[in-house]
């Protein structure tokens, strides 16, 4: 298998659950800068245009970082990030549902029609005029997440788990542009230092 990888708080979430499984692999540079996923010969390996893209050993390819990531925890089960019973990955999938259509889409779209929207308006289709309003969700929801996780070490319990990996990436992104965790959430900030000090997060940088 071969990870085809670039910049960014997508790509960053595979490389980080990868390191934590021990899992090495082959990456290949897209140029996403230059608009290298946006045209042949990427579209064929995923004609979605979006990075990363996992090639597989019989030369088909996976895309979006759930995907990816469940795949790789049905190659290598341990340690288990999303979970080794059937309670255990519900409860994960579950967390990761709710961190990815509450906080990492607004969050990302208030980038991409923001700060970003040099680079994505003639990429995606951009609504400038929603930028605010998706920022304002992000964070409104990373405040019911910090009542939510109050009394625990990680998103999904006492499991430090595919939840934690993502809206890890994002966060840490979000911070460089303009969208840090609120001061004030003392349970999402304890939590996010407490991501930052494992291996994986220097690792996946």
């Amino acid at each position: 298998m071969k990870l085809h990888n670039s910049i960014g708080p997508n790509p960053r979430v595979v490389r980080m659950f990868l390191a934590e499984k021990g899992v090495v692999l082959p990456l290949v540079t897209v140029d996403l800068l230059g608009g290298e996923n946006r045209r042949e010969p990427y579209l064929s390996k995923n004609p979605s245009g979006q990075l990363p893209c996992l090639e597989l050993d019989d030369g088909s390819f996976l895309a979006e970082i759930t995907a990816i990531c469940e795949y790789i925890e049905e190659k290598h089960p341990k340690p288990a990030l999303i979970g080794s019973t059937p309670e255990e990955r519900a409860a994960t999938r579950m967390w990761v549902r709710r961190i990815d259509l509450n906080i990492v889409e607004p969050m990302a779209n208030g980038f991409r029609y923001a700060e970003g929207l040099a680079l994505f308006k003639n990429r995606i289709r951009t609504i400038p005029q929603a930028a605010d309003d998706l920022k304002a969700i992000a964070r409104e929801k990373l405040a019911w997440l910090d009542a939510q996780i109050a009394g625990r070490d990680w998103i999904v319990g006492n499991r430090f788990t595919l939840a934690d990996v993502l809206l890890y990436g994002f966060v840490d992104f979000g911070a460089t542009v303009g969208q840090p965790i609120d001061p004030a959430l003392k349970n999402l900030n304890a939590w996010r230092d407490r991501v930052a000090a494992r291996p994986s997060a220097a690792a996946s940088k």
